[in-house]
């Protein structure tokens, strides 16, 4: 059987979160054996009237009506005039036919801020979602009902799915080939685009080291040391020999470059590859513990705690979970 999938085009729609899934299911349509002649997915893109239209980036894309589309998938892009609330007549006319749709269980899915089209038809009351981490707080200000998490790469519940920024949509569309076709076909496409297969669900869209982001080179190599020495002691006498500072020179510099005592840092960066690892399933809590650096469970259990407010345990159960109804 083949599966009809809708990727929704309006103008200033962004470029790569309809780019990235429709490459995904087009990729997963020629990989896979035809069955009967039929492929395993036919994907359109549709709007309001069908037609040319406009992305963000001027580039525009040939689109069939939606009215004549009858998909089993829905992905719906994000873009400015979505979370800037833009009520022209095809996004009003965007919230009738969502609804109508998810009244017959169509999966119905979102990339980045597409999650305020499915917000405004009421597609996500009641539910968990996510959106990119950016625009979050402002999907919860207008939306109350939704469960809003802006720590997730995709949330999948019930047909619903939504998924962080841009990036993030390739990762849904290959969970959602997973969950149709299996892993070996969604291993093969990311293979064929050269991405990773694929981040969970549950993983977080933060980086510590992004976030702490220093703006001179000594700083940035010290960041990179740690990254690269987890299991080792990582002093500040050690750190500042890699800065070529005195101790208190460094730590006095690490401070105002990165707004983190070296301490604290050097637990951020533990903590982060310890949770990669934790939600990708590489190896026991035990031994992600101490091949991150923190030496045993317990104290990467209190770092967790305070970085993430849960425990190890838990965090692999979310990532597991992130493609499943909660």
């Amino acid at each position: 059987m083949t599966r009809q999938v809708a990727i929704v085009a309006f103008e200033g729609f962004e470029l790569l979160d309809l780019a990235g899934p429709m490459t995904v299911f087009q990729m997963a349509a020629t990989l896979s054996p035809a069955r009967r002649g039929r492929p395993a997915y036919a994907v359109q893109a549709v709007s309001w009237r069908g037609g040319s239209v406009a992305s963000v980036t001027g580039v525009s894309i040939d689109t069939v009506a939606w009215s004549g589309a009858a998909p089993g998938t829905v992905v719906v892009p994000g873009g400015a005039p979505l979370r800037e609330q833009r009520c022209g007549p095809a996004l009003q006319a965007l919230t009738p036919w969502l609804q109508s749709l998810a009244r017959s269980r169509r999966r119905i899915t979102s990339v980045c801020t597409g999650a305020f089209a499915l917000a405004d038809a009421g597609l996500l009351d009641g539910r968990r979602a996510t959106t990119h981490w950016r625009h979050a707080a402002t999907l919860q200000q207008l939306h109350p009902a939704v469960r809003v998490d802006s720590d997730r790469i995709f949330i999948h519940d019930g047909p619903v799915w939504t998924s962080a920024g841009i990036s993030a949509g390739i990762d849904l569309a290959l969970a959602l080939v997973e969950e149709d076709h299996g892993t070996a076909l969604a291993q093969a496409v990311a293979g064929e685009m050269v991405v990773y297969h694929r981040r969970a669900g549950g993983q977080s869209q933060f980086s510590s080291l992004l976030a702490m982001s220093p703006g001179s080179e000594r700083m940035r190599a010290v960041l990179a040391h740690i990254r690269e020495h987890l299991t080792a002691a990582l002093t500040v006498d050690d750190l500042a020999a890699v800065a070529c500072l005195s101790p208190r020179q460094f730590a006095r510099a690490f401070r105002a470059e990165t707004g983190q005592t070296p301490a604290k840092a050097v637990e951020r960066i533990r903590a982060e590859a310890a949770r990669l690892r934790i939600e990708a399933g590489d190896g026991s809590v035990a031994a992600v513990a101490r091949a991150s650096g923190f030496g045993d469970e317990e104290r990467m259990r209190r770092a967790f705690i305070r970085l993430y407010g849960q425990a190890p345990q838990a965090v692999r159960r979310a990532a597991r979970g992130g493609t499943r109804t909660v």
